[in-house]
């Protein structure tokens, strides 16, 4: 008879992944296939497919939600759009920052991090990460289902939720849980393949979205008889309240970002050189998104003409222009319902389940890569309930706030280790190898400088956040919250910078030493091993294919 430890160890083989052979234990804990330095066979991005990656991640729902969230606060239409120009342009200069890393050593931000957080310490943000990824995937597949349940009541009006027997709970309904289970389901082919290969996909999306959202709101300025009502509108605030809330809706956009500040060089490290990941991003990011929300102001806008009080949700609206619609009116929804769950799916995956898949593959590297990683994700998100936090504006913007809290700390933590402190220095190698000696492994394997400045980042936003979902606190503690990604990265940044300065780490240089392999180098980046280095160190290099 076969003991039961001989087949669990049996199926523990079978369920690994590849591994390069002759690796220790721990150096199989820190590096796979997908965690290694991306080589040159793969790095196909060129400067027009990261312009593509922003346009395609723009025309989504919730970038839609966003300034659309403001004119329901109380902004004017040119308010709005001032405040995410602002927001955004700002977000570009943090994602240049992060992206750059990964541009130029070709590495994700699992192993990325292991330079500031340390090498084991470095598994706290990557689970983190995770966690918001996971949560994040339900929330766009949720909000992609709607979008289905648009398309399927276009086509058979017999589908429609009040008719349809609910029995589910309170949140929700039968028909829009079953229009969320053939969105999810029709989304994991997507999730099969390789990171360098759905370049294609963004590619697509970025030329039929934005036609289907301009016509869109076309139709609902037409409906509203032209924009001149539209742009007429006057803000509902002013004095403080309109500055706080302008810099709310700023702060919401940045917010937006939060995952994608943190994991860009999950992408950028695709990239064929630095140059194609720079000014690609820090243009076309703002001017897509301000085109973006730029149609969203102008089409909430419209439907408070329309219907007396703005609709911050498009999906919403766009059931609302089912009333009286003809055959041809319904194909014209059927088209822009395919274009927002096309946006969802393109979304998902740039924004959740890539980086998910790729943070997973540094937690259990031994048995998880990209694809299996990013499955989970899909798993997880399923198991969540993410019409919880859609059901208003204010709740949406809370959680894009809570969210932000957490990442702008770890942000400020990286981009200040890379910056200031390394000079753009990182020994590749090095991040791969657990030896005790080693530049990054700290104490324990755990950076406590960069844990100092991350909760300090964190801590100057708790009060602020508690006041957010109504507990009453100091009005100074709200007003810092409302620019909590500022706070929380500025505040990381100055504490990492001090301790790092009264208590160095190694690894660093006093000059700018950013090691950019040429044509002619080797398939990696080399980083030329310092006098900290022990001959025995037992590092990985990843092989060229």
């Amino acid at each position: 008879m076969v003991r039961i430890p001989v087949l669990l160890s049996q199926l523990a083989g079978k369920l690994a992944v590849d591994g390069e052979p002759g690796l220790s234990g721990v150096q199989l804990m820190l590096a796979s296939e997908d965690l290694k330095p991306v080589p040159k066979s793969q790095r196909l991005w060129k400067s027009w497919n990261f312009v593509s990656f922003w346009i395609a991640d723009a025309f989504n729902v919730a970038t839609w939600m966003i300034p659309s969230s403001m004119i329901v606060n109380g902004l004017s239409w040119w308010q709005a759009w001032l405040a995410v120009w602002l927001g955004y342009g700002f977000t570009a200069l943090f994602i240049v920052l992060t992206g750059r890393i990964g541009a130029v050593y070709h590495i994700s931000f699992p192993v990325l991090g292991r330079s500031s957080f340390g090498i084991w310490g470095n598994l706290w943000p990557v689970f983190n990460r995770v966690v918001m990824a996971c949560v994040w995937y339900g929330i766009n597949c949720y909000i992609g289902g709607h979008a289905v349940y648009i398309m399927i009541h276009a086509i058979w009006t017999s589908w429609d939720r009040k008719k349809i027997h609910n029995t589910l709970g309170s949140g929700t309904t039968t028909a829009d849980f079953t229009s969320f289970m053939v969105f999810w389901i029709c989304s994991l082919p997507a999730l099969w393949f390789p990171v360098y290969k759905i370049r294609h996909l963004f590619t697509f999306k970025a030329w039929f979205v934005p036609p289907a959202a301009i016509a869109y709101l076309v139709w609902v300025a037409v409906k509203a008889g032209g924009m001149g009502a539209v742009v007429s509108r006057k803000s509902k605030l002013e004095g403080s309240a309109l500055a706080w809330e302008f810099i709310k809706g700023m702060m919401s956009c940045t917010a937006n970002f939060a995952t994608l500040i943190i994991n860009d060089s999950d992408f950028t490290r695709f990239a064929r050189k630095p140059q194609d990941a720079l000014w690609s991003q820090l243009i076309s990011l703002p001017l897509a998104f301000a085109f973006t929300s730029l149609l969203g102001i102008f089409v909430a806008s419209a439907s408070a003409v329309l219907y007396g009080e703005p609709i911050w949700d498009p999906l919403h609206l766009l059931e609302q222009l089912f009333e009286g619609a003809n055959s041809a009116e319904r194909f014209g929804i059927f088209i822009i319902a395919f274009a927002f769950a096309l946006a969802q799916l393109g979304t998902n995956i740039a924004a959740n389940s890539v980086s998910a898949g790729t943070d997973m593959t540094a937690l259990l590297p031994r048995y998880l890569n990209i694809r299996r990683g990013g499955y989970i994700c899909a798993a997880v998100g399923l198991a969540i309930c993410p019409w919880v936090l859609l059901k208003d504006s204010n709740t949406f913007l809370t959680y894009l706030s809570a969210y932000a809290v957490f990442l702008s700390a770890m942000a400020g933590v990286i981009t200040t280790d890379y910056y200031l402190v390394r000079k753009g220095y990182l020994n590749v190698p090095e991040l791969y190898s657990g030896r005790k000696t080693g530049p990054y492994y700290y104490t324990f394997g755990i950076h406590w400088r960069a844990y100092a400045a991350y909760i300090g980042g964190i801590l100057i936003n708790v009060v602020g956040f508690a006041g957010a979902v109504g507990t009453p606190v100091p009005i100074g503690a709200t007003y810092l919250f409302n620019i909590n990604f500022f706070c929380g990265f500025i505040v990381s940044s100055i504490v990492y910078w001090l301790l790092c300065k009264l208590f160095p780490v190694p690894e660093t240089r006093k000059q700018w030493s950013e090691v950019i392999e040429s044509d002619a180098e080797s398939d990696l980046p080399t980083a030329t091993r310092s006098s900290s280095d022990e001959k025995d160190a037992a590092s990985v290099r990843a092989r060229s294919t």
